[in-house]
């Protein structure tokens, strides 16, 4: 049972030992939604594995605070611990700090002085297709709307703007199959697969500019499949790449990129998620990073959902106390006076006192 009374530092403990790898987070949902459910202040609601709770108090603006409750599989790093002022455990800092913020926000202020969303969804870290936002942006829009959206995601304390958008295609060459004996008979499609790789080898990625905040593209091979048997020579073989884009073009601009790039081989996409511009220039985003970030924002070197939001039309950005460069690994940490921080600063701006 989630105690939302609880400093946010316990909170992010009893988050991370509850495990909610992608596909099992039906346990941590529940407790979620039943804490929630005891605030008379908000409404709940649950849809699949994810929970939404929302005031209703008639303000002006509507903000939406939204944190995804997977996690990457578990390595040997649950329970969670705790050493020279860190907790360490799976989703320590992606993203159960965060969450831990949206809940203590949830509970420790009644009264905002904008309405509030509160959304915690699953499957963010599996295909998009899985994604709980992507689900509720189809089914459920209009729980999703507002004039400005916060995703909790690890940005170490910094807001960052906008995300770059992901793509991942299969390069695949082809040749002819032949006994091993008598390779000459045949094409190695292996052999053919050199020029994919050295197309990514001598690949520059870009380093634009988009409203103020430089993003860094990246073009890698993360898979490479091929091969029949240990006397066969194969016929086919397939290189599975990555591209991270930046959101001034657009999945389409980065799927013709890649089509050219592989001229002259099949490529397949298998997976793809739109980039967002940061969308500082709105009034609520600006209003946030003045009271929350001192005025500091730096572009978002990743895909989040904050590509989701900007869709639906919702200006959002990225913050968090987790450092992201710890996601996704063994000896994930998050530094617990980071979270605590992080409470302070929405719960100032939240409440109208930042």
């Amino acid at each position: 049972m989630l105690d939302l009374t609880a400093d946010v530092r316990t909170l992010t403990a009893e988050l991370v030992d509850t495990e909610s790898v992608s596909g099992g987070e039906r346990p941590l949902a529940d407790a979620i939604e039943t804490a929630l459910s005891r605030l008379p202040h908000l409404a709940v609601e649950r849809d699949g594995d994810a929970v939404i709770a929302r005031t209703e108090l008639g303000r002006r603006r509507r903000v939406v605070l939204a944190g995804h409750i997977d996690t990457v599989p578990i390595v040997g790093n649950v329970p969670s611990s705790t050493m020279d002022g860190r907790l360490y455990g799976c989703g320590a800092s992606d993203m159960k700090s965060g969450v831990a913020v949206q809940l203590r926000l949830a509970a420790a202020v009644p009264e905002p002085a904008h309405d509030v969303t509160f959304v915690f969804y699953d499957c963010e870290e599996v295909d998009a297709e899985r994604n709980g936002l992507r689900r509720l942006s189809h089914t459920r829009p209009d729980r999703l709307w507002g004039d400005f959206a916060v995703l909790l995601e690890p940005t170490g304390g910094v807001i960052e703007g906008g995300c770059q958008g992901t793509m991942r295609v299969e390069v695949i060459s082809r040749g002819e199959r032949a006994h091993s004996a008598r390779s000459w008979m045949g094409s190695n499609a292996i052999h053919g697969a050199g020029p994919i790789l050295d197309v990514l080898r001598s690949y520059t990625p870009r380093q634009p500019v988009v409203d103020g905040l430089e993003y860094h593209e990246g073009l890698n091979a993360v898979f490479v499949s091929g091969g029949v048997a240990g006397n066969v020579i194969p016929d086919e073989c397939t290189v599975t790449v990555n591209y991270r884009f930046a959101p001034d073009i657009t999945s389409l601009d980065a799927e013709q990129h890649l089509r050219e790039l592989f001229e002259d081989f099949d490529v397949r996409v298998t997976d793809s998620a739109p980039p967002a511009r940061p969308g500082l220039d709105d009034p609520a985003a600006a209003d946030f990073v003045s009271a929350v970030g001192g005025g500091e924002v730096r572009a978002k070197l990743g895909w989040t959902d904050v590509a989701r939001m900007a869709e639906l039309g919702v200006p959002a950005v990225n913050y968090g106390p987790g450092d992201p460069t710890l996601a996704h690994t063994r000896d994930e940490w998050v530094a617990l006076d980071a979270v605590a921080e992080a409470e302070a600063r929405m719960a100032s701006w939240l409440s109208g006192t930042g």
